[in-house]
């Protein structure tokens, strides 16, 4: 080798891309549900468990098109955590202790959108048909409560969503639907900053995607013009140099300089979900390209060019760091990883399938 040359890496290309890997989902649930932290690889059982993780659990189980043994029975029994969680009126408790106590009470917080989000995907897709119609019953309690949370809202409004999907009839799911886009709001007149806030947080992805379900499903085209637009700017507010750099813990604020970590999976997830739904919304090819960065992210291309995952386990490594990344592997991660290699499966399928040369 010559002195001082230094190797470049070959880009990242879509085939680096591993299947989804159930092995530490499984490796994180019992015969409760999927408890939430982890040590590296090991869980952390005095932290229990969680409602917002749970639902997210059986979203993505209920996002496999052919699921195995293993899957199925994750997904009941993130079903029968959720619908224990769920009180009388539809609200939500969120934590359970390992010992299975309920350590808070029902509420419409984060933790109900996100339950909405997961029961209506299994009401909608699952191949299970107990499944469905347990999810079903659940979903249509919780979906005539209201939060006064727009994330709260966003979540629960892509429940609907599928639930629309699946049956354009359900007057229950469009109106949520409706309320949840209402709730996010409409950017400002400001060019140079278009969100309905001043500040981005976390989970910015999802509340355009709600807004882009809502004007394809409902017929507002104005209102899917508004969805699209919003998630066009933040990919770019997102990008660093041709890489995904997404909104770290503390947030970004009009005319304030970027800080850059800490990082979260999920927020690389949400990029990858929003980008899917408006290339399945629009069929247009250009969405692609920030999809793309949202599942290169876990790959390695990333603001400190590394891997964000352990082969060995299928875990997702908890946050990038400036000195590289967090080694738990906990639940809301892991789920990352999973919902986004979901979408590298289906993009491969797309573009070997698409007539060379794509769209003029």
């Amino acid at each position: 080798m010559t002195a001082g040359l230094r190797l470049v890496p070959p880009p990242i290309q879509l085939t680096d891309a591993p299947a989804p890997n159930w092995n530490h989902l499984a490796r994180l649930s019992d015969d409760t549900g999927l408890l939430e932290h982890a040590r590296n690889a090991i869980v952390r059982r005095e932290h229990g468990y969680c409602v917002d993780d749970v639902g997210r659990g059986l979203l993505v189980a209920s996002r496999e098109p052919r699921p195995t043994a293993q899957i199925v029975g994750l997904a009941e029994r993130y079903l029968a955590f959720l619908t224990h969680a769920q009180g009388p009126d539809g609200a939500f408790r969120n934590r359970m202790s390992y010992d299975r106590h309920w350590t808070d009470e029902p509420g419409l917080g984060d933790c109900w959108g996100r339950a909405l989000w997961g029961l209506g995907t299994a009401a909608a897709r699952s191949t299970v048909p107990w499944i469905r119609r347990e999810a079903g019953v659940a979903f249509r309690s919780g979906a005539r409560q209201r939060s006064t949370w727009p994330r709260a809202m966003a979540y629960a409004g892509l429940g609907a969503a599928e639930m629309v999907r699946a049956d354009p009839r359900d007057s229950l799911a469009s109106a949520l639907l409706a309320d949840a886009a209402a709730a996010v709001g409409v950017p400002g007149p400001d060019p140079g900053w278009v969100w309905p806030s001043d500040e981005l947080t976390y989970a910015n992805p999802t509340m355009a995607e709600v807004v882009i379900a809502a004007g394809d499903l409902l017929g507002d085209e104005p209102l899917l013009r508004t969805g699209l637009k919003m998630l066009a700017w933040l990919c770019r507010e997102q990008d660093n140099a041709g890489h995904l750099s997404v909104v770290p813990v503390g947030g970004w604020r009009a005319d304030v300089p970027k800080h850059r970590f800490d990082q979260q999976p999920i927020e690389a997830a949400a990029v990858a979900d929003a980008c899917a739904a408006a290339l399945a919304v629009t069929g247009d090819d250009r969405w692609e390209e920030p999809l793309f960065r949202a599942i290169a992210w876990f790959i390695g291309d990333n603001d400190v060019q590394t891997v964000m995952y352990d082969p060995l386990t299928g875990g997702c490594y908890d946050g990038l760091t400036a000195d590289g990344p967090n080694l738990n592997q906990g639940a809301e991660s892991t789920l990352a990883l999973v919902s986004t290699l979901q979408h590298a499966r289906t993009l491969a399928t797309r573009s070997a399938t698409r007539p060379s040369g794509g769209l003029a």
